[in-house]
């Protein structure tokens, strides 16, 4: 998968650009604030729907204007795509897909699949287990459609839920009501749980070899989904789920929202059998958070048979000689967009930015 050319009106700090990209390494260099992640977030957005820096969409507009246009042309293992997306000031966007309107995100999802590594990213080992479950919903999305839908689905039932245990103050008519979402729930999150085990399963394979490459065979590194949902089949998860939702009742009720469920899963860390998030150095984070990432490429290329575009966002400023040597080994062979103010390695083409212009 390679992008080929992107073009940009009234987006962020770009009134009107054009840019080609080469295969393998290109370089978006540029000084603080010159626009060069805003580059690389219109690719970011066209591939999942949504910005990795902000919730409001109106805010990719640029001042003064009407709306925002985003046009993205794709080569893919067998056809090419051309994608447009339009954005107005009410943050509603408008999608096509060579010319065809899609009126769903999902119809969006998968075609253009973006691993997004930035600075904040690091924060995936460190910090909330919302961002690991995110890291996991985004990869997975991408790689299944039938992923994405099922956790939309699960996403409503569980608003529905919520919606009952906050608005609804008579606590007869909450447990008379409560198991109709359950049910729903207990199934959708089944499927979603399963899905998270099995990538986490097939992910370890990739990730103890990239970790132990690029700390030189000094960690071992492994990951492990965390669930009070014991795995075993889709029958037996379900009913684990019910049994844990009507546990948890009294509770709900209380606290006014679903605290036990997929959404509140984890991911565990260890490296030498020590939990990272809590004991690891800062070294040994951004490496694990390197580490994620770098296998999160590789499991695209295993899932779909295709590499996805690696947006590299000013990290290399983040790691130090060896490991930045050891991120530009790894990603040979991958289209990749590397955001820097300065670089004097090899590459394949470079693309200078200054006041919302590239060339």
């Amino acid at each position: 998968m390679i992008i080929k050319k992107v073009q940009l009106t009234n987006f962020r700090n770009y009134q009107r650009q054009d840019v080609t990209f080469s295969d393998g390494l290109n370089i978006i260099a540029g000084n603080n604030a010159s626009g060069k992640t805003n580059l690389v977030e219109s690719i970011y957005y066209v591939g999942l729907g949504k910005s990795p820096r902000t919730f409001q969409d109106k805010e990719l507009i640029k001042w003064n204007n009407e709306n925002a246009y985003i046009k993205v042309e794709v080569a893919k293992k067998f056809r090419s795509h051309i994608i447009d997306i339009n954005i107005d000031k009410q943050g509603k966007k408008r999608i096509a897909i060579d010319k065809i309107p899609v009126k769903k995100i999902n119809e969006l999802i998968g075609m253009v699949n973006v691993v997004y590594f930035s600075p904040d990213e690091m924060d995936i080992v460190k910090e909330s287990p919302v961002l690991r479950r995110n890291f996991l919903n985004i990869s997975l999305s991408q790689q299944k459609k039938s992923y994405y839908n099922t956790l939309v689905r699960y996403n409503k039932v569980l608003a529905q839920r919520n919606k009952l245990l906050k608005d609804c103050y008579d606590i007869k008519i909450i447990k008379e009501t409560l198991p109709i979402w359950d049910s729903q729930l207990a199934e959708l999150g089944s499927l979603i749980i399963n899905e998270r085990y099995e990538f986490c399963k097939k992910m370890q394979i990739v990730i103890e070899k990239i970790h132990s490459e690029l700390t030189c065979g000094e960690e071992n590194l492994i990951i492990e989904y965390e669930s009070k949902i014991a795995q075993d089949d889709l029958k037996v998860m379900k009913e684990n789920f019910i049994k844990l939702l009507e546990n948890s009742y009294d509770k709900d009720i209380h606290l006014k929202y679903t605290s036990v469920g997929c959404h509140r899963d984890d991911i565990n860390i260890k490296i030498n059998d020590i939990e990272v998030r809590k004991f690891g150095s800062q070294g040994q984070k951004r490496t694990t958070a390197l580490s994620l990432k770098l296998s999160e490429v590789k499991m695209f290329e295993l899932e779909t048979e295709e590499k996805p575009i690696l947006i590299l966002d000013d990290v290399l400023s983040e790691l130090d000689n060896s490991r930045q040597s050891k991120l530009l080994e790894h990603i040979r062979g991958v289209q990749t967009l590397l955001t820097c103010t300065s670089y004097s390695g090899e590459c394949e083409k470079t693309i200078n930015v200054k006041d919302g212009k590239a060339q």
